[in-house]
Protein backbone atom coordinates (compact mmCIF):
# COMPACT_ATOMS: atom_id res chain seq x y z
CA UNK A 1 0.00 0.00 0.00
CA UNK A 2 2.69 2.34 0.48
CA UNK A 3 4.85 2.10 -2.79
CA UNK A 4 4.10 4.92 -4.38
CA UNK A 5 3.63 4.83 -8.07
CA UNK A 6 2.02 8.17 -10.25
CA UNK A 7 -1.49 6.07 -10.41
CA UNK A 8 -2.00 5.54 -7.07
CA UNK A 9 0.14 8.29 -4.83
CA UNK A 10 -2.86 10.67 -3.75
CA UNK A 11 -4.86 6.99 -2.90
CA UNK A 12 -1.60 5.46 -0.61
CA UNK A 13 -1.05 8.84 1.43
CA UNK A 14 -5.39 8.91 2.14
CA UNK A 15 -4.34 5.37 3.29
CA UNK A 16 -1.82 6.17 5.56
CA UNK A 17 -4.67 8.21 8.17
CA UNK A 18 -7.94 5.93 6.90
CA UNK A 19 -5.84 2.36 8.21
CA UNK A 20 -4.68 3.27 10.93
CA UNK A 21 -8.15 4.02 12.45
CA UNK A 22 -8.57 0.82 11.57
CA UNK A 23 -5.68 -0.38 13.21
CA UNK A 24 -7.02 1.33 16.69
CA UNK A 25 -10.11 -0.63 16.40
CA UNK A 26 -8.04 -3.73 15.90
CA UNK A 27 -9.18 -5.14 19.37
CA UNK A 28 -13.05 -3.60 19.77
CA UNK A 29 -15.14 -6.71 19.29
CA UNK A 30 -18.73 -6.31 17.74
CA UNK A 31 -21.68 -5.78 20.63
CA UNK A 32 -24.36 -7.12 18.86
CA UNK A 33 -23.00 -10.46 18.52
CA UNK A 34 -23.38 -13.42 20.24
CA UNK A 35 -22.12 -16.31 20.22
CA UNK A 36 -24.66 -18.94 18.70
CA UNK A 37 -24.70 -22.79 19.39
CA UNK A 38 -23.52 -25.42 17.10
CA UNK A 39 -25.83 -26.31 14.19
CA UNK A 40 -25.28 -30.43 14.63
CA UNK A 41 -26.97 -31.26 18.54
CA UNK A 42 -27.80 -34.77 20.02
CA UNK A 43 -30.04 -36.94 18.02
CA UNK A 44 -33.52 -35.54 18.58
CA UNK A 45 -32.73 -32.43 19.77
CA UNK A 46 -33.97 -29.09 18.56
CA UNK A 47 -31.62 -27.21 16.84
CA UNK A 48 -32.47 -23.22 17.11
CA UNK A 49 -30.42 -22.40 13.95
CA UNK A 50 -31.21 -21.31 10.34
CA UNK A 51 -31.78 -24.55 9.11
CA UNK A 52 -28.84 -25.13 6.40
CA UNK A 53 -30.23 -24.21 2.38
CA UNK A 54 -32.78 -21.75 4.46
CA UNK A 55 -31.46 -18.27 4.06
CA UNK A 56 -31.38 -16.35 7.21
CA UNK A 57 -32.39 -12.87 7.80
CA UNK A 58 -29.72 -10.08 8.84
CA UNK A 59 -30.79 -10.79 12.25
CA UNK A 60 -29.65 -14.18 12.18
CA UNK A 61 -26.63 -13.39 10.48
CA UNK A 62 -25.81 -10.57 13.08
CA UNK A 63 -26.23 -13.36 15.62
CA UNK A 64 -23.62 -15.71 14.09
CA UNK A 65 -20.30 -15.90 16.02
CA UNK A 66 -18.18 -14.17 14.09
CA UNK A 67 -15.10 -16.07 11.86
CA UNK A 68 -11.65 -14.37 12.43
CA UNK A 69 -10.33 -12.87 9.15
CA UNK A 70 -6.75 -11.17 9.02
CA UNK A 71 -5.99 -8.85 6.27
CA UNK A 72 -2.11 -8.34 5.32
CA UNK A 73 -0.38 -5.99 3.04
CA UNK A 74 3.15 -6.42 2.33
CA UNK A 75 5.18 -9.60 3.63
CA UNK A 76 8.96 -8.28 3.59
CA UNK A 77 11.80 -7.27 5.96
CA UNK A 78 11.10 -3.50 7.24
CA UNK A 79 13.75 -0.74 5.52
CA UNK A 80 15.26 2.01 6.38
CA UNK A 81 12.92 4.77 4.51
CA UNK A 82 9.94 2.62 6.32
CA UNK A 83 7.81 5.17 8.30
CA UNK A 84 6.69 4.14 11.56
CA UNK A 85 3.13 4.09 10.64
CA UNK A 86 3.83 2.16 7.45
CA UNK A 87 5.29 -0.74 9.74
CA UNK A 88 1.97 -1.61 10.90
CA UNK A 89 1.17 -3.07 7.43
CA UNK A 90 4.71 -4.37 6.69
CA UNK A 91 5.03 -8.27 8.06
CA UNK A 92 8.55 -9.39 8.40
CA UNK A 93 9.09 -12.72 6.40
CA UNK A 94 10.31 -14.21 9.54
CA UNK A 95 7.38 -12.78 11.44
CA UNK A 96 4.96 -13.70 9.04
CA UNK A 97 6.41 -17.25 8.94
CA UNK A 98 6.03 -17.19 12.38
CA UNK A 99 2.42 -16.07 12.60
CA UNK A 100 1.26 -18.83 10.34
CA UNK A 101 3.12 -21.55 12.19
CA UNK A 102 1.26 -20.92 14.94
CA UNK A 103 -2.37 -20.70 13.57
CA UNK A 104 -1.52 -24.34 12.51
CA UNK A 105 -0.08 -25.55 15.37
CA UNK A 106 -3.32 -23.70 17.11
CA UNK A 107 -5.60 -25.96 14.85
CA UNK A 108 -6.75 -23.26 13.23
CA UNK A 109 -8.06 -24.26 9.65
CA UNK A 110 -8.26 -21.63 7.05
CA UNK A 111 -11.63 -21.22 4.77
CA UNK A 112 -12.63 -19.56 1.74
CA UNK A 113 -15.65 -16.60 1.26
CA UNK A 114 -17.64 -19.10 -0.05
CA UNK A 115 -17.75 -21.57 3.08
CA UNK A 116 -18.20 -18.01 5.07
CA UNK A 117 -21.59 -16.46 3.23
CA UNK A 118 -22.76 -20.29 3.35
CA UNK A 119 -22.12 -20.55 7.02
CA UNK A 120 -23.80 -16.99 7.55
CA UNK A 121 -26.62 -17.43 5.22
CA UNK A 122 -27.78 -20.50 6.13
CA UNK A 123 -25.75 -21.59 9.00
CA UNK A 124 -23.77 -24.83 7.03
CA UNK A 125 -20.84 -25.96 9.35
CA UNK A 126 -17.32 -24.98 9.22
CA UNK A 127 -14.64 -27.07 9.86
CA UNK A 128 -12.85 -27.05 13.90
CA UNK A 129 -11.35 -23.02 14.47
CA UNK A 130 -12.08 -21.55 11.33
CA UNK A 131 -10.05 -18.49 9.96
CA UNK A 132 -9.70 -16.67 6.60
CA UNK A 133 -6.19 -15.15 5.45
CA UNK A 134 -6.47 -12.20 3.11
CA UNK A 135 -4.00 -10.48 1.05
CA UNK A 136 -4.61 -6.82 0.12
CA UNK A 137 -3.06 -4.72 -2.79
CA UNK A 138 -1.19 -7.32 -5.87
CA UNK A 139 1.71 -7.28 -3.64
CA UNK A 140 4.40 -9.54 -5.48
CA UNK A 141 5.42 -10.73 -1.94
CA UNK A 142 2.18 -12.19 -1.27
CA UNK A 143 2.87 -14.16 -4.25
CA UNK A 144 6.23 -15.60 -3.51
CA UNK A 145 6.60 -15.67 0.21
CA UNK A 146 3.16 -15.67 1.70
CA UNK A 147 1.50 -18.17 -0.81
CA UNK A 148 4.63 -20.70 -0.74
CA UNK A 149 4.27 -20.58 3.16
CA UNK A 150 0.67 -21.45 3.07
CA UNK A 151 1.44 -24.09 1.11
CA UNK A 152 3.53 -25.78 3.88
CA UNK A 153 0.49 -26.29 6.12
CA UNK A 154 -2.80 -26.85 3.78
CA UNK A 155 -3.95 -23.17 3.94
CA UNK A 156 -5.60 -21.03 1.15
CA UNK A 157 -5.94 -17.54 0.62
CA UNK A 158 -8.08 -14.38 -0.56
CA UNK A 159 -5.99 -11.92 -2.60
CA UNK A 160 -8.14 -8.72 -3.25
CA UNK A 161 -6.25 -7.52 -6.43
CA UNK A 162 -5.97 -3.49 -7.27
CA UNK A 163 -5.86 -3.94 -10.95
CA UNK A 164 -3.65 -0.97 -11.66
CA UNK A 165 -0.97 -2.74 -10.15
CA UNK A 166 -0.82 -5.43 -12.52
CA UNK A 167 2.19 -6.06 -14.12
CA UNK A 168 4.54 -3.56 -12.47
CA UNK A 169 7.27 -3.96 -10.55
CA UNK A 170 7.09 -5.30 -7.49
CA UNK A 171 3.40 -6.45 -8.20
CA UNK A 172 1.75 -9.82 -9.18
CA UNK A 173 1.36 -10.12 -12.88
CA UNK A 174 -1.41 -11.92 -15.18
CA UNK A 175 -0.09 -15.45 -14.88
CA UNK A 176 0.81 -15.17 -10.88
CA UNK A 177 -2.52 -14.05 -10.07
CA UNK A 178 -3.94 -16.90 -12.13
CA UNK A 179 -1.60 -19.57 -10.60
CA UNK A 180 -3.35 -18.63 -7.74
CA UNK A 181 -6.64 -18.55 -8.43
CA UNK A 182 -5.88 -22.16 -10.25
CA UNK A 183 -4.41 -23.37 -6.99
CA UNK A 184 -7.59 -23.11 -5.02
CA UNK A 185 -7.26 -19.65 -3.67
CA UNK A 186 -9.93 -16.96 -4.17
CA UNK A 187 -9.08 -13.75 -6.25
CA UNK A 188 -11.55 -10.72 -5.66
CA UNK A 189 -12.06 -7.09 -6.41
CA UNK A 190 -9.87 -4.84 -5.03
CA UNK A 191 -11.18 -1.48 -6.98
CA UNK A 192 -8.61 -0.30 -9.84
CA UNK A 193 -6.50 2.19 -7.83
CA UNK A 194 -7.61 2.04 -4.56
CA UNK A 195 -10.14 4.90 -4.89
CA UNK A 196 -11.91 5.89 -1.34
CA UNK A 197 -15.51 3.87 -1.34
CA UNK A 198 -17.23 6.38 0.03
CA UNK A 199 -16.75 8.72 -2.92
CA UNK A 200 -18.03 7.05 -5.28
CA UNK A 201 -19.72 8.62 -7.61
CA UNK A 202 -20.99 9.01 -11.39
CA UNK A 203 -18.04 6.72 -13.58
CA UNK A 204 -16.87 5.87 -10.22
CA UNK A 205 -18.73 2.65 -10.82
CA UNK A 206 -17.62 1.69 -13.77
CA UNK A 207 -14.04 2.17 -13.69
CA UNK A 208 -13.55 1.27 -9.89
CA UNK A 209 -15.96 -1.50 -9.93
CA UNK A 210 -17.00 -3.06 -13.10
CA UNK A 211 -13.84 -2.87 -15.23
CA UNK A 212 -11.74 -4.58 -12.63
CA UNK A 213 -14.22 -7.00 -12.26
CA UNK A 214 -14.47 -8.02 -15.87
CA UNK A 215 -10.36 -7.73 -15.75
CA UNK A 216 -10.07 -10.30 -12.80
CA UNK A 217 -12.94 -12.45 -14.70
CA UNK A 218 -11.04 -12.49 -17.68
CA UNK A 219 -7.36 -13.25 -15.91
CA UNK A 220 -9.18 -16.43 -13.70
CA UNK A 221 -11.89 -17.46 -16.03
CA UNK A 222 -13.93 -17.83 -12.77
CA UNK A 223 -17.15 -15.45 -11.64
CA UNK A 224 -15.47 -12.29 -8.86
CA UNK A 225 -18.15 -12.48 -5.95
CA UNK A 226 -16.18 -10.66 -3.42
CA UNK A 227 -14.91 -7.31 -2.55
CA UNK A 228 -12.53 -5.49 -0.10
CA UNK A 229 -13.05 -1.67 0.35
CA UNK A 230 -9.62 0.37 -0.02
CA UNK A 231 -8.31 1.50 3.39
CA UNK A 232 -11.19 -0.91 4.85
CA UNK A 233 -14.00 2.16 4.00
CA UNK A 234 -17.27 2.14 3.45
CA UNK A 235 -20.65 3.65 2.89
CA UNK A 236 -24.37 2.58 3.54
CA UNK A 237 -25.34 4.65 0.36
CA UNK A 238 -22.93 2.46 -2.04
CA UNK A 239 -24.27 -1.00 -0.79
CA UNK A 240 -26.74 -1.47 -3.11
CA UNK A 241 -24.66 -0.89 -6.06
CA UNK A 242 -22.47 -3.82 -4.46
CA UNK A 243 -25.47 -5.83 -4.03
CA UNK A 244 -26.30 -4.69 -8.10
CA UNK A 245 -23.18 -6.14 -9.54
CA UNK A 246 -24.07 -9.59 -7.74
CA UNK A 247 -21.20 -9.60 -4.87
CA UNK A 248 -22.00 -11.69 -2.51
CA UNK A 249 -19.80 -10.19 0.17
CA UNK A 250 -17.93 -7.75 0.70
CA UNK A 251 -15.24 -7.10 3.59
CA UNK A 252 -14.25 -4.13 5.95
CA UNK A 253 -11.97 -3.18 8.58
CA UNK A 254 -12.43 -3.50 12.38
CA UNK A 255 -15.86 -0.91 12.33
CA UNK A 256 -18.71 -2.56 13.48
CA UNK A 257 -20.79 -4.34 10.89
CA UNK A 258 -23.95 -2.45 9.48
CA UNK A 259 -27.23 -4.53 11.01
CA UNK A 260 -29.12 -4.19 7.93
CA UNK A 261 -26.08 -5.20 5.88
CA UNK A 262 -24.40 -7.55 7.38
CA UNK A 263 -22.55 -9.81 4.38
CA UNK A 264 -21.68 -6.22 2.83
CA UNK A 265 -19.95 -5.23 5.73
CA UNK A 266 -17.97 -8.57 7.36
CA UNK A 267 -15.23 -7.56 9.44
CA UNK A 268 -11.26 -7.82 9.45
CA UNK A 269 -8.33 -7.13 11.04
CA UNK A 270 -5.12 -5.89 10.37
CA UNK A 271 -2.18 -8.05 11.27
CA UNK A 272 0.49 -5.23 12.43
CA UNK A 273 3.78 -5.66 11.07
CA UNK A 274 5.06 -4.57 15.07
CA UNK A 275 2.81 -7.93 16.53
CA UNK A 276 4.04 -11.08 17.90
CA UNK A 277 2.62 -14.28 17.17
CA UNK A 278 1.31 -14.02 20.81
CA UNK A 279 0.15 -10.46 20.22
CA UNK A 280 -1.88 -11.83 16.80
CA UNK A 281 -3.40 -14.98 18.97
CA UNK A 282 -4.80 -12.47 21.62
CA UNK A 283 -6.32 -10.09 19.18
CA UNK A 284 -7.72 -13.15 17.34
CA UNK A 285 -9.37 -14.30 20.84
CA UNK A 286 -10.35 -10.95 21.48
CA UNK A 287 -11.95 -9.10 18.62
CA UNK A 288 -13.51 -11.96 16.99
Amino acid sequence: MFRLFTAVAAACTLSLAACQQGKGANTTTDSTVTTTSATTTAAGAKDTETKPGKMASNAEIIARKQVPVLCYHQIRDWRGSDSKSAKDYIVPIAAFKEKIKMLADSGFHTILPDQLYKYLTTGAALPSKPIMLTFDDTDLDQFTIANPELKKYGFKGVYFIMTVSISRPHYMNKEQIKQLSDEGNIVASHTWDHHNFKKFAGKDWETQIDKPTKKLEEITGKKIDYFAYPFGLWNAQGLPELHKRGFKMAFQLAEKRDPNDPLMTVRRILDSGYWSAKTLSNSIRNSF
